[in-house]
């Protein structure tokens, strides 16, 4: 019997971490070739993931372009996609959460009528703009998907609800299975900024914000309560790893060059991100891969966005949604650092995304529907 053909499509940094650590079970797997196609829709930041992942691209379509517009994304992905799967002829796609990568590569699928399995499925906040583009991209790809990897048991309500019966498993999140790898004791940064900072002494806060939804008035109100948290707290050192982004870059210049102990940097590749995060006092983020990762390690998350598609960790205590207004940005992130009792309690709480075991289940799955398996995996359970 040939082996699977399980082609892993993605484009993107975040994706790139949490898919990283599955196309390497992917390729232990004796009944499976594992196939990597990149989109290379953020060129620059995809590159570092794998090279700190050790990845090789059988496929790279090289879409990125200056200024690109997320219709230009779209269709490069598109026609891109059709000599791939032309050439790899695979049994399934799989595409990770909600980037137009995402949504390209399960449509691509379904019109060469490719089976789509969707890592990260589930995920939801019923307001089609924010995120934007992103809501609406998970919730199309869960329309052209067959298999459906929820990385917990809410993720897998939110599809029963809207009548998603078959093919769903809960399996944890991949990137608890990357941070095994990348999270050590003895890390060395290679920077001297990121090896001198006293993380024992001082309260180190590592910030990142770059979502579309922010650009604008909520992102200014973001730089302006950051500014004013560092120059308040003689103690903090803020940490800014600060997107490629051009609307991003001349916000965080703008409001935040010359405070006091605020570091703006350029983004870090996934295993210094890791270890900073591993090392910080506390997270302030827009990001979505941030809110996973940071309560793994015990770190409390701010999350800088009005509305979060992961209210598990918010449930249980890890997060906190400090909106995008400034006064309550600053009043939570003051009492962050200020109330032993609000800090333990969210550093203590116990992570729901999982036990690093996701990619495991993630290939049993595929096997199991190619009927390469005898038994359903088990789902995850926090």
């Amino acid at each position: 019997m040939e082996k699977l053909r399980i082609m892993s499509v993605f484009g993107t940094r975040p994706e790139a971490i949490k898919m990283a650590p599955l196309v390497k079970e992917l390729k232990t797997r004796e009944e499976i070739e594992s196939i990597c196609c990149v989109t290379a829709q953020h060129r620059q930041m995809l590159d570092s993931v794998m090279e700190v992942f050790g990845l090789k691209a059988d496929c790279d379509l090289d879409i990125m372009t200056p200024n690109q517009t997320l219709s230009m994304i779209t269709t490069k992905c598109l026609t891109g996609m059709d000599g791939a799967i032309e050439r790899f002829q695979p049994d399934m796609i799989l595409v990770h959460g909600d980037t137009s990568t995402t949504f390209a590569g399960a449509l691509s699928a379904f019109y060469h009528k490719v089976k789509v399995g969707h890592v990260e499925a589930g995920l939801r906040t019923y307001n089609k703009y924010s995120p934007y583009p992103e809501e609406m991209n998970r919730r199309l790809v869960t329309a052209l998907a067959d298999l459906y990897f929820c990385p917990t048991a809410n993720n897998r309500e939110n599809l029963l609800r809207e009548g998603i019966q078959n093919g769903v498993f809960v399996t944890g999140n991949t990137v608890i299975d990357a941070l095994k790898t990348t999270v050590r004791k003895e890390y060395r940064f290679t920077t001297d900024l990121l090896n001198s900072l006293d993380y024992e002494h001082r309260k180190v806060i590592l910030v990142t914000c770059h979502r579309r939804e922010n650009y604008g008035e909520p992102m200014q109100n973001i730089m302006e309560a950051l500014r004013d948290i560092a120059e308040a707290n003689e103690d903090v050192e803020l940490v800014y790893p600060v997107h490629l982004s051009p609307t991003v870059r001349q916000t965080a210049w703008r409001y935040l060059t010359g405070t006091p102990r605020v570091h703006l940097i350029d983004p870090l590749d996934a295993d210094e991100m890791h270890n900073l995060m591993a090392r910080s006092y506390m997270v302030m983020t827009d990001s979505g891969g941030l809110q996973e990762e940071a309560p793994a390690l015990g770190k409390p998350v701010l999350v800088l966005r009005r509305e979060t598609e992961r209210p598990e960790a918010v449930d249980a205590g890890t997060v906190a949604l400090a909106g995008v207004r400034y006064a309550d940005i600053l009043r939570m992130g003051n009492e962050l650092l200020h109330d032993e009792a609000v800090y333990a309690r969210m550093a203590h709480a116990v992570n729901p995304y999982g036990d690093g075991f996701a990619c495991r289940r993630i290939a049993d799955a595929i096997e199991w529907h190619f009927g390469r398996r005898a038994q359903r995996p088990e789902d995850f359970s926090a």
